[in-house]
């Protein structure tokens, strides 16, 4: 569900282009003034905290999403993202729940690409008050002119006392802005069980509506977390586009806010992951010379140090039913069934995916990252290290069968692969058990 791609169920793979962002010393940035410690805790204030994923805020067509504990630019403490209105941003005020619920003022920072949408991802920079330890903060208009029992308050997430804080993993993955009731049960689990192969942790799937096969085989996926769903109702606030163009497809905000969703990812990601990949369900990351995407990170690191990565662009057509899952009848595409690919028109711009330590990006784009810490330059991985395979519609319809290349990489994980989708489905209800039941 890429924001250049239509999706369409059709028996077709393609491999697609990456950009891996890796640094070889794994520093943070931080300012020089360190998260002051209260000498008494804060009094207790009448919050009313969301628990909804958007969040509007009072006075304005803005949308809060988020707020994370980001100490990596210097004289500021804390990082809101939200989705604002280009045409009506307005001086705003940090309101946090301490002893005086004292204010400081906020820096908005839009991001750069909104791809001619009104409505654009948007950072807004806050400093925590000396002495406070708020784990909530909310946003003012007017800071002198407002009720506390009608204000909104966000939690904080990343602070250094949250029990996740100890919890880390190798390898996320965030899959953005599953919509129109996807149902593509088959290739979801396959890629999720793929990705758990090739040593992916955890996978956080931002879901604004699917299909109720779907939605029964993530509620099943969540249970054993290595797969956190974050529901993303974007279509209750604005009118989300279906393509990635304004100018195209109209809209209000970029491809069912694809963009801030990423963005979010990373920061949910900060403090628990080593790399995090930004990807589309349908697009699975296949080293070809190592067995993971660690090893093969590592080996990038060592030979890169100070750059950051990508991959070239190769795409793949239609497929012939050569291998299955065995008595599995289940909704979807089997990815096993698409060994060819096309080579990519070399006239044409093919968008990169990106693997990043999300302790270096500070803001991202879909296809590239807006701003860094260092002045680190993308390295591109020849396709024989790595590559996307990709099923969807070709994007080369006029190519002969002789005109595309095998590639059965995939292959080398079916014996692993195909009973793990079997176990996940039969988990999920989704897949009949040998005495005719549904599993469960």
């Amino acid at each position: 569900m890429d924001n250049a791609k239509m999706k369409v169920i059709i028996p077709i793979s393609f491999i697609a282009s990456l950009t891996l962002i890796i640094f070889s010393v794994y520093k943070t940035p931080w300012t020089d003034n360190p998260l002051p410690v209260p000498r008494t805790g804060p009094k207790k204030c009448p919050l009313r905290s969301s628990g909804k994923t958007f969040t509007p805020l009072k006075g304005t067509k803005h949308l809060l999403v988020s707020a994370y504990m980001d100490q990596r630019v210097r004289g500021f403490d804390l990082r809101i993202i939200g989705i604002f209105r280009r045409d009506s941003i307005q001086a705003l005020h940090c309101l946090f729940c301490c002893r005086d619920n004292v204010t400081t003022k906020a820096t908005i920072l839009p991001h750069s690409d909104n791809f001619g949408f009104p409505y654009v991802t948007t950072d807004v920079m806050c400093a925590l008050p000396k002495g406070c330890s708020s784990k909530h903060v909310s946003l003012l208009t007017d800071q002198d002119n407002w009720r506390h029992s009608e204000q909104m308050w966000l939690p904080i997430r990343n602070l250094k006392t949250e029990e996740t804080s100890d919890k880390r993993f190798s390898f996320t993955v965030c899959i953005s802005t599953v919509f129109g009731r996807y149902n593509n049960v088959l290739q979801f689990a396959q890629s999720l069980e793929m990705y758990r192969l090739l040593g992916v942790n955890r996978v956080v799937v931002y879901n604004t509506s699917c299909g109720p096969e779907l939605d029964q085989l993530l509620h099943s996926y969540s249970q054993e977390d290595f797969v956190e769903i974050v529901p993303w109702p974007i279509d209750e606030h604005l009118t989300p586009s279906y393509g990635w163009l304004h100018s195209e497809s109209g809209g209000d905000v970029h491809y069912f806010g694809q963009q801030t969703s990423l963005n979010d990812c990373i920061y949910r990601s900060m403090e628990r992951s080593r790399y995090v990949l930004l990807n589309d369900i349908d697009e699975i990351i296949m080293p070809y010379q190592q067995s993971g995407l660690v090893p093969l990170m590592d080996i990038l690191q060592k030979q890169h140090p100070d750059r950051t990565t990508s991959f070239p662009k190769n795409i793949s057509s239609q497929a012939e039913s050569l291998i299955g899952l065995s008595g599995t009848r289940c909704r979807g595409i089997n990815i096993l069934e698409h060994i060819y690919r096309e080579d990519p028109a070399r006239n044409v711009y093919h968008p990169y995916k990106l693997i990043i330590q999300p302790r270096m990006v500070e803001q991202t784009s879909i296809h590239e990252v807006l701003k860094i810490f260092g002045t680190q330059a993308p390295v591109k991985v020849p396709p024989d290290v790595c590559r996307i395979i990709h099923t969807r519609v070709a994007l080369r319809g006029d190519l002969t069968l002789e005109q595309l290349k095998e590639d059965k990489r995939l292959w080398d994980f079916s014996e692993k692969l195909i009973p793990c989708v079997d176990k996940a489905l039969r988990k999920a209800g989704l897949l009949d058990t040998k005495d005719g039941h549904k599993g469960g």
